[in-house]
């Protein structure tokens, strides 16, 4: 465990103790004791965590190597059983019945179950302000917004369905899927996909060549941005920020002020 990688990325990236007890989900307390030198070697769990903050690329390593990471969900093998997980092709994945909501990555089929409202509403609220953006500023790119397919790497081995998408190089789109990276996707994390978000599908975006990547949190109430071109990321935000869009040059935000007071209005309608 390279505590000393992760202590060198916090100072890197100005993260106090907070926002990587936020961001990680490690508790405040275990955050100080690691950075403080009182704990000098944190269990596994921990050290992973906070490395998929401060340093992904050595996380990814790991679990490549040890297969670590586990979905509550992982496979779903009813409709091919004659195949394993890693098998798996564009062609099985349009054969699952349509009412199985799944995602195809590296010919493993990863179970997505049915989004809540908070969920829907952070998506739609973003490709809301997104496409009023667009239109306003003229930019000549087209935001989406799930369920759309997304043939990520171009072969039979991945098919995707982010959460809200935005392409500008409209040749990506065919009739039936998007065939390519779109330049910009979100994810809103929930507890059962956070894992696979987080640690698969960010890795996949970045080698695929997406230029931009958000994951919303509800939980921490936190918008982590990822802009590949740049050297500073990620860039954490919080709900109460109008978050720029990397891709538009400064001419798009967000604003999750207005992503805030309806989740205050759903917590008190229930």
């Amino acid at each position: 465990m390279d505590i000393k990688r992760l202590k060198e990325r916090k100072k890197e990236l100005r993260y106090t103790n907070k926002d990587i007890a936020e961001l990680s989900g490690v508790p405040l307390g275990t955050v100080q004791k690691v950075f403080g030198n009182t704990t000098k070697e944190p269990r596994r769990d921990t050290y992973l965590a906070l490395a998929a903050v401060l340093d992904p690329e050595r996380v990814y390593n790991i679990q490549a190597e040890a297969n670590y990471v586990r979905e509550v969900s992982l496979a779903y093998e009813a409709v091919v059983r004659k195949k394993k997980q890693g098998e798996y092709t564009v062609e099985d994945y349009y054969a699952l019945p349509d009412e199985r909501r799944v995602e195809l990555i590296d010919g493993v089929i990863y179970d997505m179950t049915a989004p809540t409202g908070e969920h829907q509403m952070i998506a739609g609220e973003v490709y809301y302000q997104l496409m009023a953006c667009a239109e306003k500023c003229g930019m000549e790119c087209m935001p989406f917004i799930s369920p759309i397919d997304v043939q990520l790497d171009k072969d039979d081995k991945t098919m995707v369905q982010p959460d809200v998408i935005i392409i500008c190089d409209l040749s990506l789109m065919t009739k039936k899927v998007v065939y390519g990276a779109p330049e910009f996707v979100m994810e809103v994390l929930s507890p059962s996909t956070k894992s696979k978000d987080l640690l698969i599908k960010l890795r996949k975006f970045k080698e695929a060549g997406c230029l931009e990547v958000w994951m919303v949190d509800p939980d921490k109430n936190t918008v982590t941005t990822y802009d590949f071109r740049s050297e500073e990321w990620p860039v954490i935000y919080s709900f109460g920020d109008k978050v720029p869009v990397a891709i538009s040059e400064g001419r798009c935000t967000v604003d999750f002020t207005r992503v805030e007071k309806k989740i205050e209005w759903m917590e008190g309608k229930r």
